[in-house]
């Protein structure tokens, strides 16, 4: 065999490897045309964000890298389109999230499917949706340090897996996460950040907005400034 099919060979094994690893909630992808446009490339599309994310999904394993492993049910690794221009970043899995193993599928869930698509009119399935954890902590209660720092590695390979023209940071957690900064989600939301080159917009998260009905009128503010960079 020449060193030209062996690559060949060794690349559709990979390809057929990385089939395997469905759990990640990502919608089928179409085969890469050929860069001339005729025959399909046995290389092309290997190395899209779908199978990024495969890669990191591979990684991340039966994680248990912090505390959380110990009572969760589910990795909730997160879900949608791995080339989405626009990503979602929450805080943590809840109750369902755990049964279920995907993002924001409770009540929560529910009204950012709303954001998206009525607010944003754009279909829930083109975005990417994840959390700063893929654990569910005990009864709820806030991300613990060493947990974000346990998880950070993945959700930056996730960012850089997706390259999104967008990150929506939904709540404190995320919010201050992705800007660096010890700031209340109050006084950090509206704002344009940045991280590692990716717009930013920090909001309020939607379980808050289920409590406090009366800020969905910023979120919407916030949401019409995601629209303007996406359309920019």
């Amino acid at each position: 065999m020449s060193e030209l099919s062996e690559i060949i060979a060794d690349l559709r094994e990979r390809a057929r490897y990385y089939a395997t690893l469905t759990d990640l909630g990502l919608p089928p992808r179409e085969p890469a045309a050929s860069p001339r446009g005729d025959a399909a490339d046995p290389a092309a599309g290997l190395f899209d964000g779908g199978a990024r994310l495969r890669a990191v999904r591979e990684e991340v394993g039966d994680c248990r890298r912090c505390k959380l492993s110990r009572g969760r049910h589910s990795i909730v690794f997160g879900q949608g389109n791995p080339d989405a221009r626009l990503m979602f970043i929450g805080e943590a899995p809840g109750a369902e999230e755990d049964e279920q193993g995907l993002a924001f599928v409770g009540r929560a869930g529910q009204l950012l499917t709303d954001i998206i698509e009525k607010g944003l009119r754009i279909p829930r399935r083109d975005v990417f949706i994840a959390n700063v954890l893929m654990c569910r902590p005990p009864d709820n209660r806030n991300p613990e340090p060493d947990e974000i720092l346990a998880c950070q590695p993945f959700l930056e390979q996730k960012i850089d897996a997706i390259k999104p023209d967008v990150i929506v940071g939904l709540g404190k957690f995320a919010g201050q996460w992705l800007l660096k900064t010890a700031e209340p989600i109050s006084r950090i939301r509206g704002r344009v950040g940045e991280y590692r080159g990716v717009k930013v917009v920090p909001t309020y998260h939607p379980a808050f907005l289920l409590r406090n009905p009366s800020a969905k009128k910023e979120v919407w503010e916030d949401m019409k400034l995601v629209r303007r960079l996406l359309a920019g």
